[in-house]
This record gives C-alpha cells, structure tokens and sequence, in this order.
C-alpha cells in the first residue's frame, strides 16, 4: 500500500481529498503546516507528498525545497491556485515534479496521483557516457552520478531508449506525467533544462523543432 502525506491547512480541501485517497487504497497521513511536514518526511518518509503552496508559517515552496533537498527522489504534486502561474513556476523551481491547479477535480488528481506512483524499471540502458540503472534509480554520466529528481530521471530513461530517435511531446507527456495529459507542456520544459544542466558538458539533449527532442549518441 503506497504512502501519500497530504500537506494542506483548508480542511474543506483536505478532508474530501483524505476520503478520495483512502478509497483508491492510499495510506494517507496529513500535516496543516511546513514543520509538521518536514518531520513527519524525515521521520517515516511517504511514498508521495501531496503539497499545497499556500500553508500558515514555513510556505510550501520552503517545505519543498527542504524535502528535496533530504529526500531526492520523493515525488512531490504541488496544489496552486488557478491564476497562480508564479507560484506554479516556482514550485518546480523548488522542485516539484508536478502541479495541479485549484479548484481541482479529485479525478484529476487521482489520475496524477497514480501516474506518478507508476514505478516501472527499465532495464539496464546506456548510451554513450550515460548510464541508467532502472532499478536502482540512479544513473551516470562517465564517472558522476548524477543527483536527480523522480522526473529528471524519468525523462532520462525515456531518452537513453530511445537515444539518437526524436522523442515527441506528448509521448514524453504520456510516458512520463499522465497517459491522460491536456495541459501545458511548461512542466516538461522546465524538467528539460534542468536536466541539461545536471548533465553538463558537452550537451547532450538536441531540441527537435516542433517534434520534441533527442539525445545525441
């Protein structure tokens, strides 16, 4: 049974979210503030945080970066509100890996729920200096390990299998946020770049226009 923290301080949002969660099979555990949050991740670490940016005391952009920073590769779902595009760009900034905008349907955020929950390994995959062990959820580039988020790798894997191919949009959508995909694609460009980062030099991601993009072998 998977371990979802629901960190959000309207009880009207959080306890309808707490019965949805607990019907689809969910451990659910819930925090009102930043501090309760970050003890209870570094204390019994959750399968999936749940985050509302909007919290009382220590914001949920802070918690975020707290728990990233402890907890790499804990899957993190950000709730913002409907015309807080800032606050949606700085929760990924602070490392979300995924957002849903408020009012939500609980369908919605279900369906990213299970998404992100959706572990499955690939195989050992190399290409060129990159490695990536599935497994594990690590990989390399020559010698250093590189440090990165649950969808920063994600979107690795895709890449290394399917390296020297152009890889759409939206099949990176559907493969790594959500088979059931309407939004922005922002989400995926932010990734993207930070992952060139991490990876260094020489690039290695090429951007295909209007198609997607490929890794260079």
């Amino acid at each position: 049974m998977a371990r979802v923290l629901l960190v959000e301080d309207d009880r009207d949002i959080a306890e309808p979210l707490v019965r949805a969660l607990a019907r689809e099979g969910y451990d659910v555990s819930e925090a009102g503030d930043g501090m309760v949050a970050l003890d209870a991740v570094l204390g019994a670490p959750p399968d999936l945080i749940i985050l509302d940016i909007g919290l009382p005391g220590m914001s949920g952009l802070d918690v975020c970066r707290h728990v990233r920073e402890a907890r790499p590769q804990l899957p993190i779902l950000v709730l913002t509100a409907r015309d807080g595009e800032q606050d949606t760009i700085a929760g990924l900034d602070a490392g979300a890996d995924d957002y849903v905008t408020k009012p939500f349907r609980v369908s919605v955020l279900l369906a990213r729920v299970r998404a992100m929950l959706r572990r499955t390994p690939p195989a050992a995959l190399v290409a060129g200096d990159v490695r990536v062990d599935g497994r594990a959820r690590r990989a390399w580039r020559g010698d250093r390990e590189l440090e990165l988020s649950p969808k920063e790798f994600d979107l690795l894997a895709l890449l290394v299998r399917e390296a020297g191919r152009a890889v759409a949009r939206d099949h990176i959508m559907q493969e790594v946020w959500d088979a059931t995909w309407f939004g922005s694609t922002k989400t995926l460009d932010m990734h993207m770049s930070w992952l060139r980062r991490k990876l260094g030099e020489p690039p290695l991601i090429a951007t295909v226009r209007r198609v997607g993009f490929r890794l260079e072998t």
